[in-house]
């Protein structure tokens, strides 16, 4: 059995999470036409513009546009060494997503999060609440993906028993 102490962690705990705190994610990720075939396929989408490269040569984007759920996905796991492996509760929520610009097989996304809202929980009083706005952006520096994310974040341990 797992404790809390054997649980690895690279996150920030509720405390070190004040408004206005960015972080620019260090990994970066180049995404492949595999990822989206194999995303598009795994979720049951079967979406022309993701997986027939024929389509989607004759549409406004001349080739297979990347899976929107896909391009959210990895901009979350980007966020997750610096902010919340090992110090998350649980995730509450996703709003206010968009993609401003398309995703392609080929580009590199990169990842900032700042934080947007902060408040201890009403109902744990050894957790939080966090809003995180996540930015990505592609290699040319266009955003192409803005979300808000709600963790319901660890207290730093006080070496009490909760």
């Amino acid at each position: 059995m797992s404790t809390d102490t054997e649980r690895p962690v690279s996150g920030r705990w509720f405390e070190q999470l004040t408004v206005g705190t960015l972080v620019h994610h260090a990994t970066r990720r180049t995404v492949t036409e595999t990822d989206n075939v194999l995303f598009t396929t795994m979720t049951m989408n079967p979406a022309p513009m993701h997986l027939d490269a024929d389509y989607a040569s004759r549409s406004e984007f001349g080739k297979p546009l990347v899976n929107s759920m896909f391009t959210i996905a990895l901009v979350v796991g980007l966020s997750v060494y610096e902010l919340t492996l090992g110090t998350i509760v649980a995730q509450l929520g996703l709003s206010d997503v968009e993609f401003p610009k398309p995703v392609f097989a080929g580009d590199t996304i990169r990842v900032e999060s700042e934080v947007v809202e902060a408040r201890a929980s009403k109902s744990r009083p050894r957790a939080g609440v966090v809003v995180f706005e996540h930015r990505a952006y592609n290699q040319r520096d266009e955003l192409v993906c803005r979300a808000r994310r709600t963790g319901l974040m660890h207290r730093e341990p006080t070496g009490e028993q909760a």
